[in-house]
């Protein structure tokens, strides 16, 4: 049955990927190509946290960690590293256990590798309390396996494979402080020949405590006969990029600090993904943690040296690079067309389209989309017996925020269960801290919130700063976005950027009423904000509930 469950997954999941490429998605609000043969960094304005990305012929591929979101391991694709859309997911309903509904905020897939090998796609991560997993596809649109746990054991993350000259095929890792009570080590294991298991214990390779700690999510790479580990240190926010190497899988490896953030805006450069065009340049793709808007992946040009990389620009010729803003766009033989990761939905497809990602396990019972109709009915779901807040509930359908400044904007018409009182719709701006406008049947009849909740992953209640009754079903809801250009300091080192968000509605479409008050957008676990729509009803048991009819959801300036 489980099988059978995963094989549908798939099928939907190829159908939504096949509707997806009909058409290049273009951004209103964030477009890294410059058209004049430059780009800007960041080339995604998005949660792409700790990317990974292969190139395969003449196309990129990028995946990057979901938590416990789902669909997970988003893939994205493109053909110059610039450009990029969303192509599918490696995850379509439900990462181990299947069993597990509840929102599982900061765990499970934590900084995959992507890699291609004799034909095939492997998809590699670290679950930091079951151990390393894999899955792999014949194709990069699936189907793909269903996951794998190559070697158990609790705090193992960040895994990453390494198929050697001789065939022996080997595994770097790292560990996590939360779960191992150990960190600040990169250890290499080896596999079996089809990668399905650890034949041989971790034995560290590099102790970082000394001179770089927090050192994860390790690459491997081998070029000119020396393995290369590439890896970040000294901590998301505020850290650099190490590269290791030596002539002996297990060492000795030798190091240098390879790029910083000398005197450029971009904190913690590190953690990514070294790629070769075909044309032969270097580029090493990273993120930067911005705050509530997450990590965002730059683009950097890279060159060898002596042996070593030099990542971004060498000012002072000491072989650390700094980041750049902006810089000539990649030289991949030919030019393509600007395409960005989608953001709007008319919800005129028959499956989920691949920028939504729910907070949780999927369940089948949440949605129908009826692309016929035009629209995704959500269904009521009943929120958990010991709800606190929407933190604690699995079928929030929500995407990144794609942008510096946005405004996101839906259409939707509510039917509730006319036998009891508690059903709420509404859209939202999520995050440990989270806001919305919400439409809930009371016994006076439907009425429109803008409420807020405080430190929600700590189970504080919300709170209404305004409130409307409704006389229609029928609302449109719109949430506006603005990075102030402020910044406050992190208790772990480095700076947030203020974003605020306010809130405002319309009976008609045209004329939007301000409501509520302004919200500063603050972050998920481990994660960015994200926005989007849901549809509950309290956890009494009954046998059926309403819906809300989500006609679209629109992403503009």
């Amino acid at each position: 049955m489980k099988h059978t469950l995963l094989t549908l997954g798939l099928a939907l999941l190829g159908l939504a990927t096949a509707a997806a490429q009909e058409q290049p998605y273009t951004s209103e609000v964030w477009n890294p190509d410059l058209g004049n043969g430059k780009y800007k960094n960041p080339v995604l304005y998005a949660d792409y946290s700790d990317p990974d990305a292969i190139r395969v012929g003449d196309d990129f591929y990028l995946t990057s960690s979901s938590f416990g979101s789902l669909p997970g391991l988003q893939i994205l694709h493109s053909k110059d590293l610039v450009n990029w859309s969303i192509i599918g997911a490696a995850i379509p309903y439900a990462v181990p256990p299947v069993e597990d509904e509840r929102p599982q905020h900061g765990n499970r897939i934590w900084a995959p590798s992507i890699r291609h090998h004799n034909g095939q796609f492997y998809i590699f991560w670290g679950d930091p309390d079951q151990g390393i997993f894999m899955v792999k596809a014949n194709q990069i649109e699936g189907p793909w396996s269903e996951p794998v746990l190559v070697k158990a054991g609790k705090g193992m993350i960040d895994s990453c494979p390494l198929w050697d000259d001789d065939g022996r095929v080997y595994l770097v890792h790292a560990y996590a402080g939360s779960r191992a009570q150990f960190k600040s080590v990169i250890a290499v294991c080896e596999l079996n020949s089809d990668c399905t298991r650890a034949i041989t214990p971790s034995r560290i390779v590099f102790d970082g405590h000394e001179e770089h700690q927090t050192c994860e999510g390790p690459k491997f790479y081998k070029r000119d006969g020396y393995y290369y580990i590439f890896h970040p240190a000294g901590g998301v926010p505020t850290g650099w990029q190490v590269v290791q190497r030596s002539k002996n899988i297990y060492g000795p490896y030798e190091w240098r600090t390879v790029m910083a953030q000398g005197k450029s805006p971009v904190n913690g450069p590190h953690q990514g993904a070294w790629v070769t065009t075909s044309t032969g340049e270097d580029w090493f793709l990273h993120f930067q943690d911005v705050g509530a808007y997450g990590r965002l992946v730059h683009l950097q040009p890279m060159v060898w040296k002596e042996g070593w990389p030099v990542i971004g620009i060498d000012k002072d010729g000491d072989g650390c690079g700094e980041p750049v803003l902006t810089y000539r766009k990649p030289n991949v033989g030919k030019n393509y067309p600007n395409v960005n990761p989608q953001e709007s939905d008319e919800f005129d497809h028959y499956t989920l389209q691949p920028q939504w990602q729910w907070q949780a396990n999927i369940n089948e019972k949440w949605a129908w989309y009826a692309g016929e109709k035009g629209f995704v009915r959500l269904y009521s779901y009943p929120v958990p017996a010991d709800y606190k807040n929407l933190w604690d509930v699995s079928n929030l359908l929500l995407q990144k925020t794609p942008a510096p400044h946005f405004t996101a904007t839906t259409k939707l018409t509510f039917t509730p269960d006319p036998r009891y009182c508690g059903e709420r719709t509404g859209l939202l701006v999520m995050g440990m801290d989270y806001a919305g406008l919400i439409v809930e049947k009371r016994e006076s009849g439907l009425v429109l919130s803008q409420v807020s909740c405080k430190n929600a992953d700590r189970g504080a209640a919300e709170e209404s700063k305004g409130e409307v009754a409704l006389d229609n079903a029928t609302v449109y809801l719109r949430v506006a976005f603005k990075d102030t250009g402020k910044k406050i300091q992190k208790s772990e080192g480095g700076h947030d950027q203020i974003i605020l968000c306010r809130f405002s509605y319309s009976l008609d479409g045209k004329k939007y009423l301000p409501l509520g008050e302004e919200f500063q957008v603050r972050e998920g676990k481990w994660i960015g904000a994200k926005t989007g729509v849901f549809c509950t009803r309290p956890s009494k048991k009954v046998n059926d509930g309403g819906w809300s009819d989500v006609d679209w959801f629109r992403i503009t300036k």
